[in-house]
């Protein structure tokens, strides 16, 4: 979990700080050989009587750099000689935490039995339990337990042990910690609970184990309200396990009663792998890592026993020069991406091709690339991957005049994403000039796109122009001169 390995970022941090300030103490020696891990000079100093308690500079004593070392024997020795179990440095760190990190129950046993507080913790609000709960390691989670620790008790962020536990994958710690009562219900701001934060990390032990607790397989995220906005998007626990690669999850959920068409955000599963599948290139987001080696076709195949293969993306961005995802199937989507063996597999299970969007605008023109983000360095799919998706439908015969309710075509398409290749393929089918040669609801042709008119940027396609231009000299149309505009247009 990001916020349990922040944690553990910041305590290495603050560790290499300790090491540095400890170079300017000098009345320590007793630290200074733990430090080392020079546990004969230890033993030395304490046969002579040295400061058991004497801390380096940033308050770390020969007990704190025992326990990180995990060194279980000098541990007894320096509590045997009076180690004080409850030191903290000028940073607020304990032996008890740093034993907990080390996960060492023999330690923890010790140090608790010493007097240390099992409900101790970090600036932060980490707790000894938390840092125990990360590491997954039992033996020190139920000492902890055993002498009073708060189970339910929250960090600065609001998270608990339990979440921690679930997000490493820690089944065991995860029973133990709900056996105490561990609260597995209560969300944080953002909606997330342990059971999404199991999910997204993929551990699906602790994901059927919390179902088994009682939660329901299509329980959602709702987060809260930041203002008039929401602090995230809702989903649900197989929309979260499908967006971040999670495939032998989601189809376990699936087997489990997770409804494929539940929409929470507005889109159901199959709209989902899309993205997940091919994201938008440039400053989108890469495909998730994932785990386990069900791929996502194979999901898809799962999904669709249950799923509507035409399910309408409910709400979606639009505007000009957008594409409307508003009332796409997966299928629209999949032509979107140029994403041909996801577009061959919903063909083949029976996904109606033809549908369209809230513009009308169909497949073959979300293929070309009509109103994608960006141009096509940013598009999900490539120049020769939209050429494979267009000549794909257009061989199960789809309109290659077609045109959308914003008044583009597949040229337009073509031209937004400086496809080329696209250009040709689409006169050689039969594109219509007459059809495609005409301005948008924005004022703008296929050769005006090309010579920079599009949302963002003015930016000239050359090899697109150059296309354009001819074909309409093919077609005995004289392309007019490029006018290039005072002010930026688009957004």
């Amino acid at each position: 979990m990001a916020t349990a390995r922040l944690a553990a970022c910041g305590l290495a941090a603050w560790l290499l700080t300790a090491a540095a300030a400890t170079d300017a103490a000098a009345d320590a020696p007793l630290a200074d050989a733990a430090e080392k891990q020079d546990f004969a000079q230890v033993r030395v100093l304490l046969d002579k009587r040295a400061d058991v308690n004497a801390p380096q500079a940033d308050g770390m004593t020969a007990l704190h750099w025992a326990a990180y070392h995990d060194d279980v024997l000098t541990v007894k020795l320096l509590l045997a000689a009076g180690a004080n179990a409850k030191a903290a440095s000028r940073y607020g760190v304990t032996p008890l935490s740093l034993a907990c990190t080390n996960g060492s129950a023999e330690n923890v046993e010790l140090l608790l039995t010493a007097g240390a507080d099992a409900n101790s913790a970090l600036p932060g609000g980490e707790t000894a339990l938390m840092t125990a709960s990360r590491t997954g390691r039992l033996g020190a989670v139920q000492a902890l337990l055993a002498r009073g620790a708060n189970v339910n008790a929250r960090e600065h962020k609001g998270q608990t042990a339990l979440m921690w536990a679930a997000a490493d994958g820690h089944v065991d710690v995860v029973d133990c910690l709900l056996k105490a009562g561990a609260d597995f219900r209560t969300p944080l701001s953002s909606g997330f609970t342990p059971l999404f934060f199991a999910v997204r990390e993929g551990r699906e032990a602790v994901v059927f184990r919390l179902l088994e607790a009682g939660i329901d397989v299509n329980e959602h995220m709702a987060p809260q309200q930041r203002g008039s906005a929401p602090r995230g998007k809702r989903t649900s626990p197989l929309l979260l396990a499908l967006e971040n690669g999670h495939f032998e999850l989601a189809a376990a959920l699936l087997k489990a009663g997770a409804d494929p068409n539940d929409r929470p955000a507005g889109y159901a599963a199959l709209h989902a792998i899309s993205w997940v599948r091919k994201p938008i290139r440039g400053d989108g987001d890469p495909p998730p890592i994932g785990s386990g080696s069900l791929s996502s076709l194979d999901l898809v195949r799962l999904l669709a026993r249950k799923a509507d293969l035409d399910v309408r993306l409910e709400k979606g961005e639009g505007g000009r020069g957008r594409f409307t995802t508003t009332g796409s199937t997966p299928f629209l989507l999949a032509a979107r991406a140029c994403d041909v063996p996801l577009m061959k597999l919903l063909i083949e299970l029976g996904a109606d091709t033809k549908l369209p969007n809230a513009d009308r605008c169909p497949a073959l023109l979300a293929a070309a690339g009509v109103g994608a983000l960006g141009d096509g360095d940013e598009a999900a799919g490539t120049e020769d991957e939209a050429v494979e998706a267009a000549r794909l439908l257009l061989d199960l015969g789809a309109d290659v005049n077609a045109v959308d309710d914003n008044g583009e075509t597949a040229m337009h398409g073509a031209a937004y994403q400086s496809r080329w290749k696209l250009v040709e393929l689409l006169a050689e089918r039969g594109a219509d000039i007459k059809v495609w040669n005409l301005k948008n609801k924005w004022g703008w042709t296929p050769l005006m796109i090309a010579q920079g008119h599009r949302p963002g940027n003015f930016r000239p396609a050359p090899d697109t122009i150059a296309a354009i231009e001819r074909v309409m000299r093919a077609n005995g149309v004289t392309p007019p001169k490029a006018e290039r505009p005072g002010v930026r247009t688009g957004y």
